[in-house]
């Protein structure tokens, strides 16, 4: 399919597949979709195959019912509809959709073979089931995310089948209609163009071998130094050039690609640099195809005209306005144990806690700080131990010992200070995953690459600038504001309004401002778990099979 349309260019085809341009023909939007002059309704064959077809299914039954089993893809009425479908079927693969799933082929042929009523009948509901599996997996993804991996407990809201053909029966442009299934989010068509690019980069050759090396500096030269120098040029990050040397050209080029990959942009090709280099282009594209089907689960959401993104995967926490980055921060998530990852789903931040006291969770307090106590009862003499009531009860009226994680009756807090595990501020979602947003005393983190160490919820580099940002359309100085409750030493909920929506996301491709496509590290293993399930559910790429 990408063969038949390079004459338009990928960015054309991206237009193409995503509606703002026709479809180009293709050899699978050739057949049965002219002006197929069926012969006059015999409604009873018809009838009867369309009602015991649709039993099991109750959307199909209720539509079909509705329209008095009025066709909606098999008389010669139906053409443009057909027609639309059977294009988009085509494009299906290129927009990183399980093609085969929808059996464009079988249904087109059973068109030409068609010797009854009955037979119309059958295949008319064929196309309505094909239609609502597509139209699924256009809109809200193949996947179901929970059951990939539980950590992903985003809720996906799918479109009601019904409703879905209703709209798309009552459109009068059916090719607009099914263009519109995609998610329209911008990200989605850079996204599309940059797998578009990276298949067509795999079919020329890829970006060449791999920097056989542990670290390249300036001015040095050798094999190692033209495999960089290679590569670099192949990934668009290196104007043509003969130098064997490791100059202050490819100097710039390494820096650029380290800053694109959210690595220290320190101008030497290290271990963590090399390793991003190596990374086949192949793994590259699953990706994209993942960021994709993420996409996808997310469509049809308000995300916000004001939202707080944060993803997980880049360690990184914006505040965005009318799609413009008005805060950034680095951050830290949880670390890479099942129970302790960072989870991934939307909600809405509605308040702000500054000088806040940790209320240890039950995890913590019977997995780590009781073992704890049991050996030395004075052990982390910041926690404080507290009743049902909130009364802190001294160490030495607790026989620790007696207890297991299951008997244990007390709760434990830290009172508010600077030492707080939460630091002096944590930025509230209640959500039933106790996951939060907040300050923290161990800045050293924030300086490391790779930042994975929580227990599961987002610390923020810069809180206090976090706080200001979203004070900001409710106070006139949010830094006085915010100052002056945190002088005061009192803990204090202040009210975010309007709250903001807040998505914890995970995405190891992703467009940036320049065009380009910025990857990051798989730390918990959930792309290649969804590339997986993605691949078991019939998602193909020409440029991964051959």
């Amino acid at each position: 399919m990408i063969d038949s349309l390079k004459y338009a260019g990928m960015a054309g085809l991206v237009a193409t597949i995503l509606g703002s341009a026709a479809f180009a023909q293709s050899d699978v939007s050739q057949a049965a979709v002219g002006a197929i002059q069926m012969p006059a309704l015999a409604m009873s064959g018809f009838m009867q195959a369309i009602s015991e077809e649709t039993a099991d299914h109750p959307a199909l039954s209720q539509f079909y019912a509705a329209r008095d089993y009025r066709p909606l893809w098999t008389s010669g009425e139906d053409a443009p509809r057909r027609a639309a479908f059977f294009r988009a079927l085509g494009q299906a693969q290129a927009q990183g959709l399980p093609a085969e799933s929808y059996h464009a082929r079988a249904l087109q042929q059973a068109f030409f073979d068609l010797k009854s009523e009955r037979q119309r009948g059958q295949l008319e509901v064929r196309m309505s089931e094909a239609f609502l599996r597509y139209a699924q997996d256009a809109s809200r993804g193949v996947l179901t995310p929970s059951k990939v991996d539980p950590t992903i407990v985003r809720v996906v809201e799918r479109p009601d089948n019904l409703t879905l053909l209703r709209e798309f029966s009552q459109s009068d442009s059916p090719l607009a209609w099914l263009h519109g299934l995609a998610p329209q989010d911008p990200a989605y068509a850079k996204l599309l163009k940059a797998k578009l690019d990276l298949e067509h980069e795999i079919e020329t050759g890829g970006w060449g071998p791999q920097v056989p090396s542990s670290v390249l500096r300036p001015g040095d030269t050798g094999h190692a130094v033209l495999a960089l120098r290679d590569r670099l040029q192949r990934m668009g990050y290196l104007s043509r050039t003969a130098t064997a040397r490791y100059d202050a050209q490819i100097q710039k080029a390494v820096q650029q690609y380290q800053a694109d990959q959210g690595l220290s942009a320190d101008g030497i090709a290290g271990a963590s640099t090399l390793e991003a280099l190596n990374v086949a282009p192949e793994e590259r594209l699953k990706s994209l195809l993942v960021a994709l089907e993420r996409l996808r689960w997310m469509n049809g959401m308000d995300l916000g005209k004001r939202r707080i993104w944060v993803n997980i995967a880049d360690f990184s926490v914006k505040v965005i306005d009318d799609d413009k980055v008005t805060f950034q921060s680095v951050t830290v998530v949880g670390q890479n144990r099942p129970d302790r990852q960072t989870p991934e789903f939307s909600d809405s931040m509605d308040r702000m806690v500054i000088n806040p006291a940790w209320h240890v969770p039950r995890s913590i307090v019977t997995k780590e700080y009781l073992p704890m106590m049991q050996r030395n009862p004075n052990a982390a003499a910041q926690i404080q131990v507290v009743d049902s009531r909130g009364q802190v009860i001294p160490r030495n009226a607790i026989n620790f010992a007696q207890y297991t994680t299951k008997t244990f009756p007390f709760a434990m807090r830290q009172a508010p200070s600077r030492s707080n595990a939460l630091g002096l501020v944590k930025f509230l979602f209640p959500n039933k995953y106790n996951i939060y947003l907040h300050d923290t005393p161990s800045k050293s983190l924030f300086s490391k690459e790779q930042r994975a160490f929580s227990h599961g919820c987002v610390r923020v580099g810069q809180p206090f600038e976090l706080a200001y940002t979203l004070l900001a359309p409710q106070v006139t100085d949010p830094k006085s504001y915010f100052q002056r409750i945190l002088d005061s030493g009192r803990e204090t909920t202040v009210k975010i309004t309007p709250p903001v929506p807040v998505h914890l996301v995970y995405f190891t491709a992703w467009p940036n401002a320049k065009g380009g496509i910025e990857y990051r590290k798989d730390v918990y293993g959930r792309d290649a778990r969804i590339y997986a399930a993605l691949h078991k559910a019939g998602v193909e790429s020409a440029a991964l099979t051959n």
